[in-house]
């Protein structure tokens, strides 16, 4: 059981240590203003159980694992869906969607690189427009396929390089499973600081038309802290002190812009949300926003040094 490890246990410990102190000191707040504080409470409640689902579903058990990361790909998918306009022609189309999801992950799993990286940029992009061509169907052609493929490789293809990374060969002692915890506990944390620090300090808007609450102020210190952390934890990756801090700016930047990419999309729809599943977050689109940036550029970045 990965969960044995003691980087990656001392890791989770950190981290419960940290909710557990935010979950007190919002108590202490509650009782001392006589206020709720009912979002910060209910998102702090949140990472609690997401935490718990998260080493549950992917620490336990290899196989566990890879069902675990295909089921974060087809919630998100399926929330994709449920928001974007959709006519009944297209859901035959949206169908292969759903369907690539277990083969992307089976070749994740086997670690057939080769066809975990064309799969869906090449066969499933081929595969929906002769679909489309064989109903028939010329209105709309262009924007349902294109659509369906934009989500396919943002929920599907994007987040399955995380599986790939978990399943990849030591590095000495380092294993994949240590370094998706690296990737995720950064990503999440980045968007954090951003919230902490865009609150704080944040005074100039970055993007105001699509993100309002995002500051200058937010995103700098949110870069900064992350890349510290990106070092601090490299104990859980092969980088060296300069490999380390590539990975934090990477992982900073990319998860504002991941961020900010799905924002479009709810603006689009004119939604603020992509769900309510996650009481203070959303829905898992919301949760999942950055590591669809971070996880392939953090792949990427680790097989060009590593493999």
């Amino acid at each position: 059981m990965n969960i044995l490890n003691s980087q990656i246990l001392t890791t989770f410990s950190i981290i419960l240590a940290i909710l557990a102190f935010a979950y007190f000191f919002i108590k202490h707040l509650q009782k001392k203003q006589n206020k709720p504080f009912t979002e910060l409470y209910n998102r702090t409640i949140s990472w609690i159980y997401m935490i718990g689902f998260f080493i549950v579903g992917v620490y336990i058990n290899n196989t566990l694992a890879i069902i675990f990361f295909a089921m974060l790909s087809f919630l998100a998918l399926k929330e994709y869906f449920t928001l974007i306009p959709t006519r009944h022609t297209d859901r035959r189309i949206m169908f292969y969607g759903y369907i690539v999801i277990a083969f992307q992950y089976y070749f994740a799993y086997i670690q057939w690189y080769e066809m975990f990286i064309i799969c869906i940029p090449v066969y499933l992009y081929l595969l929906l427009p002769f679909r489309q061509m064989l109903i028939g169907q010329t209105d709309g052609f262009i924007n349902n396929t294109s659509k369906v493929q934009w989500g396919v490789m943002l929920f599907v293809f994007c987040i399955s390089h995380m599986a790939f990374l978990f399943f990849l060969p030591n590095i000495e002692v380092v294993s994949g499973a240590m370094m998706v915890l690296y990737l995720v506990f950064l990503t999440q944390f980045n968007d954090i600081l951003q919230y902490v620090f865009g609150k704080r300090f944040g005074k100039n808007k970055i993007i105001p038309k699509v993100s309002p609450n995002k500051t200058v102020e937010g995103f700098s210190g949110a870069v900064i802290t992350t890349t510290i952390l990106a070092v601090i934890f490299s104990y859980l990756t092969p980088f060296t002190v300069i490999e380390a801090i590539g990975a934090g700016l990477i992982i900073s930047i990319g998860g504002f812009i991941g961020d900010v990419v799905v924002s479009m999309i709810k603006r689009d729809v004119g939604v603020k949300d992509a769900g309510n599943l996650i009481a203070g977050h959303g829905g898992i689109i919301d949760r999942i926003d950055s590591l669809t940036y971070t996880t392939p550029l953090f792949f990427h970045y680790v097989y060009y040094l590593y493999y």
